[in-house]
């Protein structure tokens, strides 16, 4: 299964998906590529595959994205052979934008997707400024397409409310494991059992 997880930036998306992923298994992270360059705490292949713009374009014009968009200035985009390789054996868990939601909706249709919100503006604006990873200019634009990218929750079938971080970790991890017991999930499991009642 695919899990989108969307939310402005600053809302505890890495957070909690760092510690579902602690938590859980089965769970795989789809890495994106991104043209923006590294934070001093982010690895290449970690948190993204960071590329420059023309690489980003070719990737582009070989159709190579599920979706990609232009976020904050920068391009970022989700490769079919990263969901593809993730996808064997796991649960895939995509943190990526609301632009790059709708477009994964377009290809996946099973997807889960859920949104998460901080508990106020002022809090999110705090999240952003303590992180000390981006210039005053940066963090001005994230809250700006923030006020944006929070109207775009009704179209997501989960909504947190990160107020609470324990809290925020196990409603995902609940959404996970109740999405895996779905009855078109559990198909082949379900005749297993039904077989053996013959």
């Amino acid at each position: 299964m695919i899990f989108v997880v969307t939310g402005p930036s600053g809302s505890g998306k890495s957070t909690i998906l760092r510690c579902v992923f602690k938590d859980l298994r089965g769970v795989a992270f789809s890495v994106s590529h991104t043209t923006r360059p590294p934070r001093e705490s982010e690895r290449n292949g970690r948190e993204y595959h960071f590329v420059d713009e023309a690489e980003f374009k070719r990737m582009i014009g070989r159709q190579a994205f599920v979706e990609w968009a232009v976020v904050h200035g920068h391009y970022y985009g989700t490769s079919k052979a990263e969901i593809a390789a993730k996808s064997r054996g796991a649960d895939v868990l995509l943190d990526i934008d609301v632009q790059g939601a709708r477009q994964v909706r377009e290809h996946f249709r099973e997807a889960i997707f859920i949104f998460i919100l901080p508990p106020k503006f002022a809090e999110l604006k705090r999240r952003l400024r303590d992180r000390g990873e981006d210039d005053p200019a940066t963090i001005g634009l994230r809250l700006k397409n923030a006020k944006r990218e929070i109207r775009e929750y009704k179209d997501f079938e989960y909504v947190l409310i990160n107020d609470r971080l324990d809290r925020a970790v196990l409603e995902l991890e609940a959404i996970i494991l109740g999405a895996r017991c779905r009855t078109s999930v559990r198909r082949r499991a379900i005749r297993a059992v039904l077989d053996s009642f013959r």
